[in-house]
């Protein structure tokens, strides 16, 4: 029986996309190249290469590592909290990784995983809510996209320096041409990292496509 080689034992998915993640969580996003990727797995860097070809596929192989840490919403948890529960996670392991979000870039995340842990059932829960289909796809790209700029807009594992680099902006500012921005440092400062802006923001957002709430009747401009 021919012998498994070790340096393919190393070089599983899940442990190169371990290795990458620390990569990029050590030395931020110029840190992860398929050399160095090789040294931290002992592994050479052919052997590497058979598994993942190009960046591309490797940032594919990090994002679906960790989208398969997203929970499983147990059966008959109501619309609204398990709406909140799957974003909020995903929002929670974004902020922990900003270097990967600044290498993917405006590459769409649609991995194996992230569809089966996110996508798949929570537009399912949109459907059965009894959202329309326009309206179930909709509601879940609004969420998707919040959560995805609030968790790269800043690097939320450093808010020190995002606090010091925006008071650094606002004070640069000429107050004549930035009377808004300049008159109100404390509260610009403190919104950039405060993590409460994306869930208030995120809760509006359920709040408006719960199909449970009370909704308004439309106004007719017409009648107006």
């Amino acid at each position: 029986m021919p012998r498994r080689s070790a340096s393919l034992d190393r070089a599983t998915p899940d442990r190169i996309a371990e290795a990458a993640l620390l990569l990029i969580d050590e030395g931020g996003p110029e840190a992860l190249t398929f050399r160095a990727l090789a040294a931290r797995l002992e592994i050479s860097l052919a052997s590497l290469q058979r598994r993942c070809t190009d960046l591309a596929g490797l940032l594919d192989l990090c994002t679906d590592h960790l989208a398969a840490r997203l929970p499983d919403v147990p059966p008959g948890t109501d619309w609204a909290t398990a709406t909140e529960t799957r974003f909020t996670a995903l929002y929670r392991l974004l902020t922990a990784h900003p270097g990967l979000l600044a290498l993917r870039g405006t590459r769409p995340w649609l991995g194996p995983h992230l569809l089966a842990r996110l996508a798949e059932p929570q537009i399912a829960a949109n459907l059965a809510a009894g959202l329309e289909p326009e309206r179930a796809v909709t509601a879940y790209r609004r969420m998707y996209l919040l959560t995805l700029g609030s968790a790269g807009f800043v690097d939320h594992r450093d808010p020190r320096a995002t606090r010091a680099a925006t008071r650094g902006a606002l004070a640069a500012l000429d107050p004549a041409d930035f009377p808004a921005l300049t008159g109100h440092p404390h509260a610009i400062v403190a919104a950039m990292t405060d993590h409460d802006v994306y869930h208030g923001a995120l809760r509006q957002l359920i709040d408006a496509a719960d199909p449970a709430a009370p909704t308004a009747t439309p106004r007719n401009p017409a009648h107006d």
